[in-house]
């Protein structure tokens, strides 16, 4: 399993609660261009239209090998393939107050290019402090550690 792209963005903005495994509906162009980590899932989120989950905002841009000819449009919406009673869930889960959906990591399973979404709770600022100053924390801690080796 290789990892194409994490967003880390959101890991920061929400408290993650669960996360879920999706299929995604990618053109010929835009597997090979993901496969060269041309992905950019920052600012992107899923939204559900009738009885389907679309990805909303993610950037994959133009492969180089392709044929400027073709129209290309890198921040289209694209499908993500569930199960019925998983997009219930996930739209059940989007209508209360305050969770949102958020895709966090693009990578491969086998052959087939995966998204993983979350559910997430939007933190507060003073959250986000508190976030901050424990990494700093842990990273003085470390140096601290390796400097008594």
């Amino acid at each position: 399993m290789s990892i194409y792209t994490l967003n880390k963005q959101a890991r920061f903005d929400y408290e993650i609660l669960e996360t879920l495994e999706a299929g995604i509906v990618l053109s010929g162009m835009e597997v090979k261009a993901v496969r060269n980590h041309l992905a950019n899932l920052k600012g992107a989120f899923v939204t559900f239209h009738g009885d389907e989950a679309w990805l909303i905002n993610l950037h994959i841009s133009r492969y180089a090998h392709t044929s400027l000819l073709i129209p290309y449009e890198p921040t289209r919406s694209r499908k993500l393939l569930l199960k019925k009673k998983q997009i219930d869930y996930l739209r059940g889960k989007s209508q209360q107050q305050g969770l949102t959906i958020i895709p966090l990591s693009l990578y491969t399973k086998g052959r087939h290019i995966k998204v993983e979404i979350a559910v997430g709770k939007g933190k507060k600022k003073y959250d986000k402090r508190k976030t901050v100053r424990d990494r700093e924390i842990k990273r003085t801690v470390q140096r601290a550690i390796k400097e008594q080796r």
